[in-house]
């Protein structure tokens, strides 16, 4: 399978890359490319996952579609045949891993929905108790079930990890009524995923989801309900108490945590094992979901 781990489109510019997308700027809209590129630790690693970048952009579509009765999306076009003709002699690097989207001003808040207690969430519940300065009730277990879904927002960093924050901290940030509204749309969009997928035997643990501001109107942006933006997990396999196995890039991480690697740059070579157990989770999920 191809592997696309950089862009090059020089007629085009030089794009804004981001861990896994490239950024082009068209001028009305903007091309965003899934590379097969996978970060772990917040470091990219020198060999990226065949595939990985076509699965992200699968998942995403159907997410949208599921989703744009709850909230407008960035999508304009999703086939190269679509995109305007300077792009069309890439077809073969872009089809199926990149989309052609509005311009928005992004909100500068990752918004994070937590069905269940896992993650970053975990640590701070052992810590204190909370988790956002949301106080939950005692005795939860590592990966139960919340006792409903949380908002529970982040600040979104441009390198290094992101800061949860608390809901007085976003009003802080975006003002009230878009706070609540960030609130509102992401609590039901992940409620709806939620049920879609629970049909299919998966949990979503938690997601993370973007949006910009565009002629007044809060819309979604950048990906959705992907293995990188969520925790999916087997219903058939869950058990409160531990770490759960996630149908995402996890594997890669373990393995990491075996190395005598600081976690900083530049990121070790994956072996072939690693990159082949990985690319067959991505389509795993990919095929249950879409199914």
């Amino acid at each position: 399978m191809d592997i696309v781990l950089k862009t090059e489109m020089p007629e085009i510019g030089e794009p804004r890359r981001g861990k896994v997308r490239d950024i082009y700027d068209l001028g009305e809209h903007l091309l965003l490319v899934v590379t097969d590129r996978v970060s772990a630790f917040d470091v990219i690693m020198p060999n990226g996952i065949p595939g990985k970048g076509k699965v992200l952009t699968a998942i995403s579509l159907f997410w949208f579609d599921q989703m744009k009765d709850i909230v407008e999306n960035h999508l304009v076009a999703t086939k190269v045949a679509d995109f305007p003709a300077e792009l069309q002699k890439y077809g073969d690097m872009l089809e199926g891993r990149s989309i052609l989207v509005k311009k928005a001003e992004v909100v500068p808040v990752e918004c994070i929905v937590r069905g269940y207690i896992s993650g970053s969430g975990w640590k701070s519940y052992q810590n204190d108790g909370t988790v956002c300065g949301i106080k939950l009730p005692e005795g939860l277990k590592e990966s139960d079930r919340l006792p409903a879904p949380m908002f529970t927002p982040s600040t979104k960093a441009e390198s290094g990890h992101d800061i949860n924050i608390s809901f007085e901290e976003t009003v802080d940030i975006t003002g009230k009524e878009t706070a609540e509204k960030l609130s509102e749309i992401s609590l039901n969009i992940y409620k709806t995923a939620s049920a879609i997928a629970e049909k299919k035997g998966i949990i979503i643990a938690d997601t993370k989801m973007e949006f910009g501001m565009m002629d007044g109107r809060l819309i979604l942006i950048d990906e959705l309900l992907t293995p990188d933006s969520s925790r999916f997990w087997s219903i058939k396999d869950y058990a409160p108490g531990r770490s759960q196995d996630s149908f995402d890039k996890q594997i890669v991480r373990d393995y990491l945590l075996t190395l005598d690697w600081d976690q900083t740059p530049p990121g070790p070579e994956l072996p072939t094992e690693i990159v082949e157990k990985t690319a067959k989770r991505y389509e795993e999920i990919l095929q249950i979901l879409t199914s």
